[in-house]
């Protein structure tokens, strides 16, 4: 495991190094449901969930990581360094920089406070590191729910921007302005 949290209310969270072949089968199931349109893979087959994650674990600065609720998979998490990936060229980086993506398993039964446990437990594990200054992230404009949730952890919202893929909100959370809005959710 690389980071490991406790949710008050919600139990252990962890997160591992995500296996691209190993975990293409579970992923595949996530990324192509409706509920994940935003993940942009609605049309991936398995080989080709299990390709992508393969590039990114050969990717020097982009890295996939599957996350655990109670021992059992419930999240994907990436981590990037947006000046190297993702955001290039795109945005005046700062040193410390570092770009995140998460999605939550797809549910028939929701667990109230479960995504924001889970973007809690990433943003922890990220601010773990000391050489970690902000995290940015950059969700389809139209995502108004990851928008919500984003500045009830402390983002607080750049502008647009025009990705190949998408017209996205850049957004950036300092480890200040993260620790400030989870004030009890986040183990001191």
């Amino acid at each position: 495991m690389v980071h490991r949290r406790h949710a008050p209310g919600l139990g252990e969270f962890a997160l591992r190094t995500l296996d691209p072949e190993a975990d293409a089968e579970l992923l595949h199931g996530w990324v192509t449901h409706p509920r994940s349109a935003f993940w942009l893979m609605q049309d991936a087959d398995v080989a080709g969930v299990a390709r992508e994650y393969r590039r990114i674990a050969e990717h020097p600065h982009h890295d996939a990581y599957l996350g655990l609720w109670r021992g059992q998979p419930a999240f994907l998490a990436e981590r990037y360094d947006p000046a190297r990936a993702e955001l290039v060229g795109l945005y005046p980086p700062v040193d410390g920089d570092v770009g995140m993506h998460f999605l939550c398993a797809p549910t028939d039964q929701p667990v109230h406070g479960f995504t924001r446990a889970v973007i809690t437990t990433v943003l922890d594990w990220l601010f773990a590191d000391p050489a970690t200054r902000r995290v940015v992230v950059e969700p389809d404009v139209r995502n108004t729910a990851v928008h919500t949730l984003n500045a009830a952890v402390g983002f607080t919202v750049v502008g647009p921007i025009r990705k190949p893929e998408k017209d996205a909100l850049l957004s950036v959370c300092t480890r200040d302005q993260f620790l400030a809005a989870t004030r009890g959710d986040v183990p001191a």
